[in-house]
């Protein structure tokens, strides 16, 4: 989740929570849930370590149900300062603990998921129902702010906003098992009796799924639409959401593409070895989608992205990673593939 609605849903839950007919403190419990909600994503600081340090550690520590109740305590006290709570930070450090909890919830929701469990696992848990910039979910948050500073003396608006909210993700549960059944489907059809079936929220419309069917060998990706009828034209001209949702078709006209995990033919086996060296050991744990980005330097650089992020009518790709060698019989050694709006073709080591 973008960390912008991450800070107004904070908002709204400290809204939510607040206790009944008090109306002194309440602007700054709200302040204090804005900013607080925010603070896990203080750790895109890691990025300037590293890109293989942002996979490893982003949504990490700071995202952990666990260590939630120890970051909830500098918050409130730091919060108390600023906002000048006479209650100093006792008076804040529930609903700082609460709006955590609820950042690490609205991570929990999307595809790249969190870490719930740091220090102790890095198991990365992901529900995957919303696209990390929902329109349809900030906008329901919005609507809540909206009316609770207009009926600013009751709590009821933001309730009633924060259990649509929590309607709407339930009813995003069930377009994904929706998805799900259409890609398990296919994998009868094609006989692919041991695919994994994967489904993944997409921009602009709830409706939007990208399905998987994958084998040892293949991913089999459509892009689908769960309500179209007909198949939506674009033009030039017609808008950057028009060209995001343009591609998702309608079930009945799907279209599957057949990607290759590690090539075709005689480059699988080198790009396997690439792809299982111990310098890409960091990207085997964070792609749930891999799949063969391209080779270069004949094939001593081997490139791989994970499909998950792959958005069509969306050129950029994020986390793209590949291992190169000097010549055959060589250590591979990790680089990131860096073309899109940080870079134009470039690759920088990682290790």
């Amino acid at each position: 989740m973008d960390t912008l609605t991450h800070a107004l849903s904070g908002a709204l839950l400290a809204r939510a929570t607040a206790p009944a007919g008090e109306t002194r403190s309440t602007p700054r419990r709200v302040a204090a849930g804005f900013f607080a909600a925010a603070a896990p994503d203080l750790d895109f600081v890691i990025g300037f370590l590293g890109p293989v340090e942002y996979l490893l550690y982003h949504r990490g520590p700071t995202h952990s149900v666990l260590l939630a109740p120890l970051w909830a305590f500098p918050i409130a006290w730091l919060l108390a300062k600023i906002l000048r709570e006479p209650g100093g930070w006792r008076a804040l450090y529930v609903v700082c603990l609460l709006v955590l909890l609820g950042h690490i919830a609205g991570d929990w929701i999307t595809s790249f998921g969190t870490m719930l469990l740091s220090p102790l696992s890095d198991w990365r848990a992901g529900l995957g129902v919303t696209f990390i910039i929902d329109l349809w979910f900030s906008g329901i948050i919005l609507a809540g702010l909206v009316a609770s500073a207009i009926w600013y003396r009751s709590r009821l608006p933001a309730i009633l906003a924060s259990a649509v909210l929590v309607g709407y993700v339930g009813w995003q549960w069930t377009l994904k098992q929706e998805a799900l059944e259409f890609a398990a489907g296919h994998t009868v059809e094609r006989g692919l009796q041991d695919a994994r079936i994967q489904a993944y929220p997409r921009p602009v419309s709830p409706w939007n799924w990208t399905v998987f069917a994958s084998d040892a060998t293949s991913h089999y990706v459509s892009h689908i639409n769960l309500r179209r009828d007909a198949v939506k034209t674009f033009q030039k001209g017609d808008g950057f959401v028009a060209m995001l949702d343009a591609p998702y078709r309608p079930r009945a006209q799907a279209r599957w593409e057949r990607i290759a995990r590690f090539g075709e033919g005689g480059e699988g086996a080198p790009v396997r070895a690439a792809f299982e060296s111990p310098a890409l050991g960091f990207f085997r744990w964070f792609a749930e989608a891999p799949a063969l980005d391209g080779v270069t330097l004949g094939g001593d650089c081997v490139w791989f992205l994970d499909l998950r992020f792959v958005n069509p009518g969306h050129d950029w790709v994020p986390f793209r990673f590949g291992a190169c060698r000097e010549g055959p019989g060589m250590l591979w050694r990790a680089y990131e593939r860096a073309d899109g709006p940080m870079g134009k073709g470039d690759q920088r080591p990682v290790d």
